[in-house]
């Protein structure tokens, strides 16, 4: 059961991989805590010593599956990739953990995968009707099994065969026995890096898992780019169609980790220049700055900078809460959300307060945060808001709520003020977040981010969703 009172959007997977390096289920095993936060309901590690390959797939956390010398001294080799994951949803899950593993003619092949193929549902039913057997109900085996079935002898061109049929983003890993491979999606909608530890080869979801391991960033994967590591070297391959490059914008709003280098900025201070703008924008008459803690303290900073008003730390958040914690009753659940935040009362009594976020999906938790700080005795809640209305669903490898549930999607910036009981609200602009970026918003007539969930202008066409209502959690069983 998840946490309650989650009202974020959720990444859906991180990657990383290791080639020649003695140590490299170790080293993966730390490259995934770098990479927790996008994913915190299962980890798993497959590793090739030589002669043959070893998995260990758990649900859990990074430090519950890999934290004792048990789960990774049973997996050997010079080369290895990993996989973490997070879903909203529970049933069986344990097949559904990732990386993925298959003996195919050319032989073993191991993938992960962060990401979602638009068109999974459609290619399964395709496959199931000729004969396919699938055993869990993740997109990442369809790419096995397309793999499977192409007429090509080598695992790599397989894998492109298998990858021209599929539609979405995706960034992966795979794991062959002579090979390391790194592939983007056409758009680069999903982050992917290439480091370098001594001689051996890293593969990362985010520069952040280099660092932990002491690997230099070498570079960013191009998207629609194929890398091959072998014992000989890096080859880079450009199988796939070009594409417009649509990197998806809310990896800097929120999903990637503060402290990483994405597609050659630094998120950080993107997130501080995203509350600089916000602060230009919707000024607020108030005394002081206060963050929603964790993701909204780089733009709280920034907004307090740009505003000349001091930042405080006026909410406190328990980091011990988990994500399996199981309300007692009904008759506190109303409290639920103090288990996660709580005000700083020394701080915020008698005062203008601006709160600042990165983002509102459902709206629940931002209206209990506003009660919350009106309890503790601020007198004003002025909500900012570190992103633009988000008003569509992702379909790109975000958990994101039906469309109908979003609301902005439902209401109008007065609407949502009501909503969540705010004296005032406010978001920063389409054109003010990609001020922040550094960039013009549009290069001729298309953006040059993917901001769907902002505008609708979806960049790869959702064709499974005119058939079901929502993306298809890889952990979500379905008929």
């Amino acid at each position: 059961m998840t946490a309650p009172f989650d009202d974020k959007l959720h990444e859906e997977c991180g990657v990383f991989g290791v080639f020649g390096h003695d140590d490299a289920p170790a080293l993966t095993a730390l490259g995934l805590h770098a990479l927790q936060h996008r994913g915190q309901e299962a980890a798993g590690i497959v590793a090739f010593d030589g002669k043959q390959f070893t998995s260990e797939r758990h649900v859990g956390l990074v430090g519950d599956v890999f934290g004792n010398e048990g789960h990774v001294a049973k997996l050997k080799g010079r080369n290895a990739i990993g996989h973490v994951r997070y879903s909203t949803t529970g049933g069986s899950v344990s097949r559904n953990v990732q990386p993925m593993f298959a003996d195919l003619s050319g032989g073993g092949l191991a993938i992960a995968h962060n990401g979602n193929l638009t068109n999974a549902r459609l290619l399964r039913r395709e496959l199931v009707a000729e004969g396919a057997i699938f055993h869990s109900t993740s997109d990442t085996e369809t790419i096995i099994h397309l793999a499977a079935r192409s007429h090509y002898e080598v695992i790599v061109e397989k894998l492109i065969d298998a990858l021209k049929h599929v539609e979405g983003a995706y960034s992966l890993v795979a794991l062959t026995s002579k090979k390391l491979i790194g592939v983007r999606d056409p758009y680069g909608v999903r982050p992917l890096v290439l480091g370098k530890l001594d001689d051996a080869m890293i593969l990362s979801s985010e520069t952040c898992a280099l660092d932990i391991i002491g690997a230099e960033f070498v570079r960013d994967v191009q998207p629609g780019e194929m890398l091959v590591v072998t014992k000989e070297g890096i080859e880079s391959l450009h199988p796939f169609p070009v594409k417009p490059r649509r990197f998806c914008i809310f990896e800097y709003v929120y999903f990637a980790r503060p402290d990483s280098m994405v597609e050659g900025k630094n998120i950080y201070d993107v997130r501080k220049r995203i509350g600089a703008e916000l602060a230009r924008e919707a000024p607020a008459v108030a005394d002081m700055v206060v963050p929603v803690p964790d993701s909204g303290v780089p733009a709280a900073l920034g907004f307090a900078a740009a505003s000349g008003l001091p930042f405080e730390l006026g909410i406190i958040r328990n980091h011990y809460i988990g994500r399996t914690f199981i309300e007692p009753s009904d008759r506190i659940r109303h409290l639920g959300v103090k288990l996660k935040h709580n005000a700083n009362r020394a701080k915020l009594k008698g005062k203008r307060i601006v709160l600042v976020d990165d983002s509102i999906v459902r709206g629940t938790t931002s209206k209990k945060i506003v009660e919350m700080v009106r309890d503790a005795g601020a007198t004003e809640v002025h909500f900012r808001i570190a992103s633009p209305p988000t008003t569509h669903s992702c379909f790109y490898g975000v958990d994101t709520p039906n469309k109908k549930d979003l609301l902005a999607h439902n209401l109008d910036l007065a609407g949502m003020r009501d909503f969540i009981k705010a004296d005032s609200l406010a978001f920063v602009s389409m054109d003010g977040l990609y001020r922040a970026m550094g960039e013009a918003k549009r290069i001729g007539s298309a953006p040059q981010f993917c901001d769907a969930c902002f505008s609708g202008d979806y960049p790869i066409e959702p064709t499974d969703a005119s058939e079901f209502r929502r993306q298809l959690s890889l952990l979500t069983e379905v008929v």
